[in-house]
């Protein structure tokens, strides 16, 4: 009998399910869970950039934009990441706006990697980056990190990864899920290591504003970064804008022309709302991402000291809007749990697993949500870790 071939492409078959998709379904059948699962602010996007929103829609403002996005945001763009970061663009021909960060880091992937290409990536890390690798074609080369090192990459790790034809080192600096960060010695090691090897560095810097100690050092800001380094950003995180589905990259103009070519074929341009909204976010919002982030700050205060006392020893994270505790005391696997402490005390976290093998031991949790729910979801936390501790 002749077998079938199946429909799926064999790279989608193979791709796993998102571990934190999984988690998310469980919770959306527990109306009365705390999901400390999800990687989005709970503040509401800053109303000056939503009245630039609907300003825009009023003006009929509703068709295509050029493909790498509006010129005056654009221009905007490039005055920010001066301004922030110390780092200057061309903003026609070295600044993409892409549809969110994710998409900026897909078009990045598929335009500089040849098949069979291998990318360097230091684990525990966002769940889409090796998926992402795969569906360009090319190899994923994890690089563990540890609680030792503050889950900061070293740069002689490039080195003993295994491959010396890699083509891309993909980084993530605040990270998600541990919260860490890379000091500026720190940075300045490893893109030199990084421009010995003759590497990319695509660089995921969608927390950079949620610094919480001193200021973001940019992988592009370093000596030798700038010219090898694709910085990927977005409005999603710092300025509560999830749902507008905006971002950007900002890179050499060869690489970004071709990104941008990608982008083109793939989804035509960004949102034309959206990026007349995010003028507004970069132009006069710098207020509000303070605000938002001494709220954060605060947070992050809590839920550190609240998981230590339990007993989940936890790195302090200085970024982003994560705590990576370690549960080894429990002597559950990740997995289990993330699935217990959500049936028995109704509190969602997400197993470490799922952001590479490194983060087996780990699990992480959110503190984009409010004080009060933090304060129940720890004591609940607690009560269940006290008993499955004996």
């Amino acid at each position: 009998m002749e077998r079938t071939r199946s429909r799926i492409a064999k790279r989608v078959e193979e791709l796993a399910p998102s571990g934190i998709r999984r988690f998310f379904e469980l919770v959306e059948k527990m109306p009365d869970a705390i999901s400390l699962g999800i990687g989005e602010p709970d503040f509401v996007t800053p109303w000056r950039v939503r009245e630039a929103g609907v300003f825009s829609l009023e003006r009929g403002h509703t068709h295509y934009t050029p493909n790498r996005g509006i010129q005056p945001l654009r221009e905007e763009l490039a005055r920010y990441l001066e301004r922030r970061f110390g780092v200057s663009y061309d903003p026609d021909t070295e600044l993409l706006i892409t549809v969110g960060g994710s998409e900026a880091i897909d078009v990045a992937l598929r335009a500089v990697l040849e098949p069979g290409e291998a990318v360097l990536i230091p684990q525990p890390c966002f769940v889409s980056y090796a998926p992402c690798t795969a569906l360009a074609g090319g190899r994923v080369l994890a690089v563990p990190t540890s609680v030792d090192h503050e889950f900061q990459v070293q740069p002689d790790q490039l080195d003993t990864a295994g491959d010396d034809a890699a083509r891309a080192l993909l980084i993530s600096y605040p990270t998600n899920p541990t919260g860490a960060v890379m000091p500026r010695a720190g940075m300045e090691a490893l893109v030199a290591r990084a421009a010995e090897r003759d590497l990319l560095v695509i660089s995921d810097e969608i927390y950079a504003e949620l610094t919480y100690d001193g200021r973001h050092v940019s992988a592009a800001a370093v000596p030798g970064g700038r010219e090898r380094t694709i910085l990927v950003g977005g409005f999603s995180k710092a300025w509560a804008m999830t749902g507008w589905r905006l971002g950007f990259a900002a890179g050499p103009p060869d690489i970004v022309e071709a990104m941008a070519k990608v982008h083109s074929y793939a989804v035509m341009c960004s949102p034309t709302t959206a990026q007349e909204a995010a003028i507004e976010a970069l132009r006069g919002c710098d207020e509000e991402v303070a605000t938002m982030r001494r709220e954060y700050n605060q947070r992050r205060r809590v839920i550190l000291s609240r998981l230590n006392a339990m007993g989940l020893t936890c790195f302090e994270p200085r970024g982003a809007f994560y705590a990576f505790p370690s549960i080894t005391r429990t002597g559950m696997r990740s997995e289990k749990f993330a699935e217990r402490l959500l049936q028995e005390e109704k509190v969602a976290v997400v197993p470490g697993n799922v952001f590479g093998a490194c983060g087996e031991g780990f699990v992480r949790c959110s503190y984009a949500t409010s004080m009060p729910l933090i304060e129940e979801a720890m004591a609940r936390m607690a009560a269940f870790v006290s008993r499955v501790s004996g």
